[in-house]
């Protein structure tokens, strides 16, 4: 039978998992850009690119999206971000708990991580 601690430490995760709001996937960055203009400085200095523009990158399907936001946007949908980093966390936490539950149930002997 798995550890009182073990079925805490689950409810906590289920817990805080629930109380999430919105969960964008991908990624919000600032990027810079270089114009069309062959005169603009932009085109022969890096540091003279236009820009920062928040920008959410993502994969849909096989193809990597980019879709260019407002500050605004960026402002009010970053939490949206944070989220979907927070349950990826919360997730891959729950998959160890349970395969560390499993181990100990079934009598195996779990896999040390490699020291370095």
């Amino acid at each position: 039978m798995a550890s009182r601690q073990a079925h805490t430490r689950k409810r906590q995760i289920m817990a805080e998992i629930s109380k999430l709001g919105f969960c964008l996937p991908g990624s919000l960055v600032a990027r810079t850009t270089r114009c069309s203009t062959p005169s603009c400085h932009c085109q022969s200095d890096p540091e003279r690119r236009h820009g920062p523009y928040p920008s959410w990158i993502r994969r849909v399907g096989d193809k990597t999206t980019t879709r260019t936001l407002s500050a605004a946007q960026a402002e009010r949908y970053g939490p949206w971000f944070e989220n979907a980093r927070r349950l990826r966390q919360l997730v891959d936490e729950l998959e160890a708990l349970s395969a560390q539950v499993m181990a100990e149930v079934e009598g195996w002997e779990e896999p040390r991580p490699a020291q370095h």
